[in-house]
């Protein structure tokens, strides 16, 4: 192996007392997969086993916590008769040697009524994304909102004796969480919203129901991690300085991370385009110092992970890397880093064990993956 990569390859331990074997992860990918009812497909096992071994956790593709908070082909964590499913998938990844984390979330206001089987979505406050052939979502009553608390810690539960090792809140990506954050989809004038401090109390509420789960359940340690997205592009939308001061109170809760969703990992502020540092190295300087971040973001070469975690961060996770080299961890330990695909042909999708349904999500985004013609 490269010596300028031994950093990559340090073991670490988080605060809950879980050991992962170095500083890669496999990051949270939408597989598409699932079946209708929210259970693990084979084809799933088979494209997390590919890809899993080596690594030093694998975070999944997100599991609802509710079934009105579901896109097409997501997993279900929102009810005990798909712990089995669950544990599949979680003894599969393990079976490599790599940690499993399941990420939990609700669709929120980026969910259909077609999906949910007529059903209209639901969300913080009756606001519409701004996205093409958005639903107006319905506003979410108070005893709705606790009970969607309550969900998440019993998702937290099944995750427990699923047998998995961790579970991430899925804060990020437009997704529920992020939606009650948010100014632009939280109108509210209740204790769920109304002013910054307000628009925290749901994220927190997850939080700590998450935090009950693991203390009543987990028998050895577990993770909990928390996945934001820094900014939004609406207005009024969540600034950078709306997200740290939400990890400045996130960081006293006993997470063991903050997982922080870019497109590019050294992209600096999407609001202020003079500042060129990355959003994700202002982050570290702001929280690093107390709680673990992981960086993810276009990684593709060992180069580029060494560059990301230059930045003081100590861990990064692989995305679309990840499926176009499943074998990524393993050229780079043996010296064969010169091997690493970064693009792949129709023709790789046996060897890559992608999916149907997640080959013709890529095929429906052109450009999301390196996609080649010969």
């Amino acid at each position: 192996m490269n010596s300028n990569y031994n950093k990559l390859f340090e073991p670490f331990t988080f605060a809950s007392g879980v050991t992962i074997d170095n500083r890669v992860m496999m990051a949270p990918m939408t597989t598409n997969s699932a079946f209708e009812n929210g259970m693990v497909t084979t084809d799933e096992l088979l494209y997390y086993k590919r890809r899993s071994a080596g690594l030093g956790a694998v975070i999944t593709s997100c599991a609802q916590v509710m079934e009105n908070g579901k896109f097409a082909g997501s997993f279900s964590a929102a009810s005990d008769n798909r712990i089995e499913s669950l544990s599949k998938l979680a003894k599969t990844i393990q079976s490599t040697g790599a940690k499993a984390i399941l990420q939990i979330f609700h669709v929120g206001r980026m969910g259909t009524s077609s999906t949910l089987r007529g059903e209209q979505p639901v969300s913080a406050s009756a606001v519409p994304a701004l996205r093409d052939f958005a639903e107006t979502p319905r506003a979410l009553s108070d005893q709705e909102v606790r009970e969607l608390i309550k969900a998440y810690g019993e998702a937290t539960r099944r995750a427990i004796q699923a047998g998995f090792d961790g579970v991430e809140l899925h804060g990020a990506n437009t997704y529920l969480i992020q939606q009650f954050f948010s100014p632009h989809s939280n109108r509210r004038d209740d204790h769920w919203g109304g002013t910054r401090e307000k628009r925290m109390n749901f994220p927190l509420a997850v939080v700590q129901a998450a935090k009950e789960a693991v203390k009543t359940y987990a028998e050895k340690p577990f993770i909990l991690g928390y996945r934001i997205s820094p900014e939004e592009m609406e207005e009024p939308g969540i600034t950078l300085a709306d997200t740290l001061e939400l990890l400045e109170k996130l960081k006293t809760q006993g997470l063991d991370y903050f997982h922080v969703s870019v497109g590019n990992v050294m992209q600096g502020p999407m609001r202020d385009k003079k500042n060129k540092k990355p959003v994700i190295q202002i982050i570290q300087e702001k929280v690093g110092k107390d709680i673990p971040i992981i960086g993810v973001g276009l990684i593709q070469t060992p180069d580029e992970a060494i560059d990301a975690l230059a930045l003081g961060i100590p861990l990064i996770a692989i995305g679309r890397e990840a499926i176009v080299e499943p074998d990524w961890i393993k050229k780079v330990r043996e010296g064969n880093e010169k091997f690493i695909r970064t693009e792949i042909r129709p023709q790789d999708r046996a060897d890559l064990m992608l999916p149907d349904a997640m080959w013709e999500y890529v095929e429906s985004r052109p450009g999301w993956l390196p996609i080649v013609e010969d």
